[in-house]
């Protein structure tokens, strides 16, 4: 076997790389958006903010919350067949609207 050469972040160049429109300070509004258990959430990186990110292949994908830590939430995505709890930092979380708590 090969060993795997670089770090969680490799190739993601394009994924977690910030649109020229969007360069500079993190809004405060996303800053401290707050979550409640049930919420349908998308994952979407804020990539001048490293901590609490996830792996580039959870990138895009939707899924509940099912707790909320203090700025931290745990996300209940589906990976293929299997459901996969992510702990996310809260920004790089977007509420989806116009969908039912459960």
């Amino acid at each position: 076997m090969v060993k795997n050469i670089g770090t969680g972040r490799t190739k993601t160049r394009s994924i977690f790389s910030v649109p020229k429109k969007m360069k500079g300070k993190l809004s405060l509004t996303r800053y401290f958006q707050q979550f409640s258990i049930g919420d349908a959430v998308a994952l979407r990186a804020a990539p001048n903010i490293h901590k609490g990110l996830y792996h580039r292949r959870f990138h895009g994908k939707t899924g509940r919350v099912m707790a909320v830590r203090s700025n931290h939430c745990d996300v209940r995505i589906r990976d293929g067949n299997k459901d996969k709890i992510i702990v996310v930092n809260a920004v790089h979380l977007v509420r989806l609207y116009g969908t039912k708590n459960n």
